[in-house]
Parts: structure tokens; sequence; C-alpha cells
């Protein structure tokens, strides 16, 4: 666990307190200062992007069109925070602030919005969220501080990049998806629009995009379901909240549809690239392989500069057993976009397949440098094993063990391979006590997924004349995973009052075969 998780684990149980939110104005519990705010953005910002498909960057200037819109929000809101707006390459409508005004947008939200204005109040809203501390004043109330302290893994189901599990963006994760309250939101929604106005924009598209939120709501639309209504809900008292909101506020401003437009041209345009590329990946998972390589081939054609359609193809090959030409697909993926974790982890596993551990190595090393992965560390614990290097291949299993996934199981039972000999304690449970007839037994557990066989238990006590004594005891038979056995120790001269100081470990074990 970092110390970052810690240091907020302590602040709640240390400190109390309120202090003046800088947008309200309100006296508010805080128990996470700033310095901790800008840790948790700053630490959590890459990865979280990483995990949700990287940064959408077939269209540079999008990205920067969508930050100038924000930091012109930024420059005219109540708190000075080092505020960044980045795009991502998701379908799914979504957009998110984390603490220290870190902020994205999906790629799938900007092609519903209609105009400059819309973008305005989604990104003014976010704003809000960072600025007022809404996250940061959740976790003082407690409403996220176990799954923060806790969650130093996050996972989810399916088998495409964005559904990988994942090592290092567990506290980010339970951020953004959380559902805000009705006050944060409104408070979202009406300091969004205030400064919407204050940047020269017309209020009005707060209420048109509210509206067409709802809408969208009624629809049942999954991909909405499980982007911004998860942790945005729509309502029409939303709505009719912004409608008093501006008549409040002066009249007019820009509304900026024909700029827009042109800005979002390529992405609207190409929508349907990203369409194919998601059927395709679908089509994948059920095995349907000939249809996963027609769609992805013509969401290639569609957008030849979008590297997902390469690894999409890559994983096809791969899962037709082709190694050698997934490679290619990876690279050529690379080659458009040199900065996202899954194409460097596909690589490496193939490079790895192929016998080339040193590049191998080196791929899964920059795959874990942008998200680290149990399926990466998995692999360079097998690499450092191969190499004779098993020190550092402990610490790779040890690390991918950590995830309850398959790939995590796998690790751990190679972990259990290299360590369980030298530190079998760390493995097999043990607890004594006397049965009812006053006899020593002992309960061995083994919580791990391997069977476990030889197990030694040393004993050192003090018998019934004062003499220190030491022995050991074998359990011969097999434990097997994830069992409890009982085993009757055969000490039966320790005084019941000796008991107690009794000392009792295991101090040898090797897996049965």
């Amino acid at each position: 666990m970092n110390r970052l998780l810690i240091a907020v684990a302590l602040s709640f149980s240390l400190i109390t307190g309120c202090a003046v939110n800088p947008v309200t104005g309100k006296n508010e519990l805080s128990l996470v200062s700033e310095a901790q705010e800008m840790e948790i953005g700053r630490k959590n910002y890459a990865p979280l992007r990483q995990s949700q498909g990287g940064d959408y960057t077939v269209d540079k200037k999008l990205t920067a069109y969508v930050s100038e819109i924000g930091q012109s929000l930024a420059a005219v809101s109540d708190r000075n925070l080092p505020y960044e707006f980045k795009v991502l390459n998701n379908s799914v409508p979504n957009a998110w602030a984390l603490p220290g005004g870190k902020i994205s947008i999906n790629r799938g939200l900007l092609t519903e919005l209609q105009s400059e204005a819309e973008l305005a109040a989604v990104l003014g809203h976010e704003i809000t969220h960072a600025a007022a501390k809404h996250t940061a004043n959740s976790m003082s109330r407690g409403m996220l501080i176990q799954g923060a302290v806790m969650a130093t893994v996050i996972g989810t189901q399916g088998k495409d990049y964005a559904q990988i599990a994942q090592l290092g963006a567990g506290l980010g994760a339970q951020l953004v998806t959380k559902k805000y309250g009705r006050d944060a939101e409104r408070e979202s929604d009406y300091y969004g629009m205030q400064y919407m106005s204050k940047a020269g924009y017309d209020p009005q598209g707060a209420i048109d995009l509210q509206r067409t939120f709802v809408r969208l709501s009624e629809s049942k639309n999954q991909d909405w379901l499980s982007g911004l209504f998860a942790s945005h809900p729509p309502s029409m008292e939303r709505v009719e909240n912004n409608i008093k909101t501006a008549a409040e506020l002066p009249k007019g401003g820009t509304v900026g549809k024909d700029r827009f437009k042109a800005r979002t041209a390529h992405i609207k345009r190409t929508k349907p690239a990203y369409e194919a590329y998601e059927e395709g990946r679908k089509a994948l998972q059920k095995g349907d392989l000939k249809k996963a390589r027609t769609l992805a081939k013509k969401a290639m054609r569609m957008e030849p500069k979008e590297g997902h359609f390469h690894a999409l193809l890559g994983d096809i090959e791969e899962k037709s057993k082709h190694p050698a030409i997934a490679k290619q697909h990876y690279n050529k993926a690379i080659k458009l976009n040199d900065s996202f974790f899954y194409y460097y982890l596909k690589r490496g596993l193939v490079n790895e397949k192929l016998n080339n551990d040193d590049a191998a190595k080196l791929d899964l090393e920059k795959s874990v440098q942008l998200l680290p992965t149990a399926n990466a560390y998995n692999s360079l614990g097998n690499l450092a094993k191969a190499a004779g290097n098993l020190k550092s291949a402990k610490s790779y299993f040890r690390k991918a063990a950590s995830k309850d996934t398959a790939q995590g199981k796998a690790a751990y039972g190679s972990l259990m391979a290299l360590d369980l000999s030298e530190n079998p304690q760390n493995y097999i449970k043990l607890r004594t006590g006397l049965d009812n007839k006053g006899r020593l037994k002992a309960e061995l557990s083994n919580p791990t997924p391997r069977d476990v066989k030889g197990i030694v238990i040393a004993i050192k006590y003090r018998d019934s004349n004062g003499q220190i004594r030491k022995v050991k005891r074998v359990y011969k038979s097999i434990l097997p995973a994830g069992k409890k056995r009982l085993f009757d120790l055969g000490v039966n001269n320790i005084p019941k009052a000796q008991l107690s100081k009794a000392k009792f470990g295991i101090i040898g074990a090797r897996l049965a075969k």
C-alpha cells in the first residue's frame, strides 16, 4: 500500500476539523489536505487514463481544443488548481474529475454534444467537482475511506485492454465511478453555469445538455447508463434548476455550434469505425475470429491512424496461434501511438512466446511503467526465473499474485514454487489447542491454490520439570489447496499453565507434485 493511502488513512483517524469550501463559502468537514488532493490527482491521473483506453491521439488538435475551453473556464473558477484536460480514447459517453483538477472527457461523449456551450457545461460541471472538493469531502465523510485504503488493485470483467485486471489505479477508479450526492450535483450544475457565463458562454447550453441527458436516460441506453449517468444521474429537477440559474445570469453568450462542429468533425465522421471496432472486440471474445477480422479491417479502412484497430488484429492473430503475425500488428499500433500500455503488454507476451526474451522484457517493463498489470508481472517473473534471477522472479510474482485472477493465481503458484521451502509460514497457517480429551492438536490450513506436503512444525515449550524442550513434528499427508486438517502433535507433557507460553511454527513444507 503506497504512502499516500496510508497518509489518507491516518488523517481520518487523527485529524478532525472544518474548513471553508472555496466555491460555496460554507464550513465543511475537511480531513483531506490540499497537498493530499494534489497527490491523489497526480498519482492516479495517468494510470486511470491508461485503464480506460488511453489518451485519444489520432486528432491531437481535438485535445488542444478541449483544453482551451477547459482552461478558459478554470481561469474564472473559485479555486486555483493545476487543471489538466484530456480526451480519452473511449466510446462510452463519460467525463470525470479527480481531486486536484485532473479532468477527462471521453471521445464517446464528445460525439454526442452539439455545441461548444454544451462542452463548456460539461467541463464547468467537472471543474466544480474538483474546485469544491466534492470527492475529497466524500472521503472526509468516510464514504470512500475503506475502499480507498484497501483497494490496491482494480479489475473489470471481460477480455479487452480496458478490462484487464489492473494494479495501480485502485483509488482513482473508485473516485471517478462513485455516484455523487444530489447536493454535489446541484452545486456543480449551479457553479458550472456561473463559470460558463463568466467565460462568455451562453448558459442555455447547460439546460440543453441536461434535457438531452434526461431523454437519453429514459432510453435505457447501456453506454450512457455505464458512463456519465452512473456517477452523474440526470433528472428533470436538474433541468428546472438550470433554468432558474440561467434566469439569474446575463443573457446570451457564445454557443459555438459551427466551431464545435468543425473541431469535432473527425471524431464524428469516424464514429462508425469505433463502432465496428467494438463489435469486433465482442466477436473476438465470442471466438468468432472471422467476423472479428472483418470488423477490424473495416474499422481500419475508415480510420487508418488508430492503434487500437491494429491491436485488435494482433489479438485475433494471437488467438489464431500466429504470434509472429500478431507482433507485426502490435508494431504498427506502437508506431501509431507509443504511449499506451496494452500494445507493449501484448507485444511483450508474443515476444515471450517467440523466445525473444530480451525484447519481451523490455516491452513488459514499458507496459508496467504505463500501467501495472498482473499479466505483465507474471510474464516478467517467468522470464526472470528462466534467467536464473530468482530474487527478481519472486518480486514480480508477488506483485502479480496480489490480484485474484487467473494470472494472479498462476503467479502465486509460481511464487510458492520458489519461496515455499524458505518461507513456509507465509503460506501455511497454523493454530494449536487442546481437544476435549486434553490432547494437543494443530489445525493446519492451506489457503493457497497448490497442494502442499511435508509440513514440519517446530515446538518449543517448558515441560513439567521446568526444562525447555524443542521438538519437530511432520505432517506426512498431503494438505490440499483450500483445505484444513487437524493433526495430533503427540506432545503430552506440556503443563496447561505453560501452554500459552509455548511457541509453535511452520519451518518446512514443499509442493505436492
